[in-house]
């Protein structure tokens, strides 16, 4: 004889009658802020000339872009390496210098100026541009509006299986999950020269902010 447990019998009720739905919500908002990794690679057959190259290139960098308007301490060092040269011949390793890497990343608040930075880093010894990126100071309360139409996606889900397989749906949800944050670009970020023109147009686009909820509902059989 098989009785059973109370605590199997409340769960059983809690799975009955429930429907699980998925919400997602997503809005396109203007970048406010960027950064760009700038550096200075330095090759010579010392090492000592290689890093004092590469020394006196990297503070021309630095004090060229905080005469832009950059705050120094939004300028900090993302990468430095010393690496050996090597070349080969006949399956013969031979020494060739050595190689100094600095490699800077630089928070930009005024994106007019990206263009500008990227040239006036180039004219002064950087020999290294990638990873511009672009991001917003207020993620946070973007975030939490993409999230109020992935809620409101899911109730509106949650109403229509309610209304197609006719039942009553309590509105309220009784279980709330949020998904994973995801801010990507909504428009691959350009760069583009034009002959004639000493400046880099380097264009934002726009970030798309993404939110997800998993949401289960209670519904009780009409009449």
């Amino acid at each position: 004889m098989y009785i059973q447990n109370p605590l199997d019998r409340n769960t059983q009720f809690l799975r009955t009658n429930m429907l699980k739905v998925t919400g997602e919500g997503e809005i396109n908002v203007q970048p406010d802020t960027a950064s760009v990794n700038l550096g200075v690679v330095t090759e010579s057959k010392e090492l000592i000339s290689a890093q004092a190259q590469n020394s006196i290139v990297g503070n021309k960098l630095i004090d060229s872009l905080i005469a832009l308007g950059i705050d120094r301490n939004q300028i900090q060092t993302f990468d430095y390496r010393i690496e050996p040269n090597y070349d080969y011949d006949q399956g013969k390793q031979i020494f060739r210098g050595y190689k100094v890497t600095h490699i800077l990343e630089v928070k930009i608040d005024d994106l007019s100026i990206i263009g500008k930075v990227v040239d006036t880093a180039v004219q002064n010894g950087a020999n290294y541009v990638a990873n511009i990126q672009f991001t917003t100071r207020f993620k946070d309360s973007y975030y939490q509006q993409a999230l109020v139409l992935a809620l409101n996606n899911a109730s509106s889900k949650a109403k229509t299986i309610a209304n197609t397989i006719r039942v009553s749906l309590n509105p309220t949800p009784i279980l709330v999950t949020e998904g994973t944050e995801q801010i990507q670009p909504f428009e691959l970020q350009q760069v583009a020269s034009a002959k004639g023109f000493s400046s880099t147009q380097i264009l934002p686009g726009q970030l798309l902010i993404k939110a997800s909820v998993a949401a289960e509902y209670k519904y009780q059989p009409i009449g």
